[in-house]
């Protein structure tokens, strides 16, 4: 589908399901049975689906171990969406579609059958079983669920004096004692190696020889992990949107927060341009900054909520800049609607296929700790707000730290920057322009999988196979050749 097409169909499906509220249908699977204590095998139980949005394919389980080293201590479910390959004759295989931390990825692939996927994808669906796992702690498989509130309204992530730290980290740790005692020990267990074992039992159920891997954001760096742990297991990967952890913990926060805040002053740039924005005609960064300030004199109320304070406005704004046709309009709305006194759209997640208790237990294990005292916090948030002056650098990276201060269980992240062996040269996709990584961060991932290519995009936006037909094109020709583009191509459309 051509991006014309594209952003006059994409934007008015997409806004109804990423931005409106609980737009989602009957869950594709049932909820798991409670975790069993003898040793799971790697057989997966297929039916055909119930739900309608997915006619034709099979819902499936299978179970694993929570914990890999005491595979026999318990087990946890994962849920698979399987959807045939069109032309069987001449099918190449099976391409697993991973979304980000705490994102379903058999969510997402309802959103893209809603947008037709099927008739634009190409060989992608031609010559693919498409197969959507929810990670171990997500949607539809064994769900990580925790009743204490991520941050309530007393906390903040922001913290301006001792009290406030203490506050937080006190916080932090009576959330997570609370989420094992409700979650038991899958909580210590939603890591990145413990998720890539995961999909090896996936490709033996499945029977395949070899996966072929799509992964958006978080999952690049998931993909990157099981090639590394299986090498020769993986046929092809694509990453869209890849991350860059091979920095150290502190820079990747700052390039994270300084991203955020370019996306910020582009979308700023396109409201004084675009007669399309509900903040044309009006400085759009002086009315966010306005907003926020009154919102942190007196927090805005919402529909069915907590009022919002500054705080809170800022941590929701990064994901409204992540796609430049649907959100970037919902934000100017958001901001009008909160200037008006409803701030109920600063709460809605703009993609509702992510749970933000399901992003952040993750994050806890799998990223540094590199701040663990007030005074080292303090001056990495004068740093951020010096780089991030709209936002204050309330970016994802902050929250994983922030959020996971005083967490009892202790990060065990992965050592990355070397080259991986045994996996396959990547396509990996990279807008020029992103609120979520920096252009840079695809290189960085290249360097790790000796031959891969950097397929840049312009433009701002991620989940590039949705909107250009040259990602398309390059896409599917990778997955079913393995031929790359030259390196250095970009795509203008």
């Amino acid at each position: 589908m051509p991006r014309s097409s594209l952003r006059t169909h994409v934007p008015r499906t997409l806004t109804a399901v990423l931005v409106a509220t609980a737009t989602l249908a009957t869950p594709a699977v049932a909820a798991p049975a409670q975790p069993q204590t003898t040793a799971p095998t790697s057989r997966i139980n297929w039916s055909a689906c119930s739900d309608t949005e997915f006619q034709g394919m099979q819902c499936g389980t299978l179970r694993v171990p929570v914990d890999y080293a005491h595979p026999r201590a318990g087990s946890l479910s994962l849920a698979l969406v399987r959807r045939p390959a069109d032309d069987q004759p001449h099918r190449q295989g099976t391409l697993l579609l991973n979304d980000g931390a705490g994102g379903s990825s058999i969510e997402q692939l309802r959103l893209a059958m809603r947008i037709g996927f099927p008739s634009f994808a190409g060989a992608m669906s031609r010559n693919f079983d498409l197969v959507a796992v929810d990670p171990r702690g997500v949607g539809h498989s064994t769900p990580i669920r925790c009743t204490t509130p991520l941050k309530p309204a007393a906390v903040t992530h922001f913290p301006r004096n001792r009290q406030q730290f203490d506050a937080l980290v006190a916080h932090n740790r009576a959330f997570a004692q609370r989420c094992l005692s409700e979650n038991g020990p899958l909580v210590a267990h939603v890591d990145l190696t413990s998720t890539a074992r995961d999909f090896e039992a996936v490709r033996t159920g499945l029977g395949e020889k070899q996966l072929n891997w799509y992964g958006i954001h978080y999952s690049t760096l998931l993909g990157r992990t099981y090639a590394d742990l299986y090498p020769g297991r993986l046929r092809t990967m694509v990453l869209d949107t890849a991350l860059d952890d091979t920095t150290t913990p502190t820079e990747r926060i700052r390039r994270e927060a300084a991203t955020a805040e370019e996306a910020f002053n582009r979308f700023s740039a396109w409201c004084a341009a675009t007669a399309d924005c509900a903040l044309h005609g009006k400085d759009a960064a002086a009315e966010y900054d306005a907003l926020v300030a009154r919102a942190d004199r007196t927090p805005i109320p919402t529909a069915d909520g907590p009022a919002l304070n500054g705080e809170d406005i800022r941590t929701a704004t990064q994901d409204y800049l992540t796609l430049s046709g649907v959100t970037w309009p919902a934000l100017a709305q958001a901001v009008v609607k909160a200037k008006a006194g409803d701030a109920s759209d600063f709460t809605d997640e703009p993609d509702d296929t992510l749970d933000p208790v399901q992003v952040q237990v993750p994050a806890c294990l799998d990223s540094p700790r590199p701040a663990t005292t007030f005074d080292q916090l303090t001056r990495l948030r004068n740093d951020l707000a010096r780089i991030s002056p709209h936002l204050g650098g309330a970016v994802r990276s902050w929250t994983a730290l922030t959020g996971c201060l005083g967490w009892p269980v202790p990060a065990r992240p992965i050592a990355a920057g070397t080259p991986v062996h045994g996996a396959p040269p990547a396509l990996i996709v990279q807008s020029t322009r992103q609120a979520l990584a920096p252009h840079s961060a695809g290189f960085a991932m290249a360097a790790q999988l000796p031959g891969s290519v950097v397929l840049s995009r312009e433009g701002d936006d991620y989940s590039m196979f949705l909107l250009s037909q040259c990602v398309r094109d390059a896409t599917n020709r990778y997955l079913t050749s393995r031929r790359l583009p030259a390196p250095g191509t970009t795509c203008t459309d």
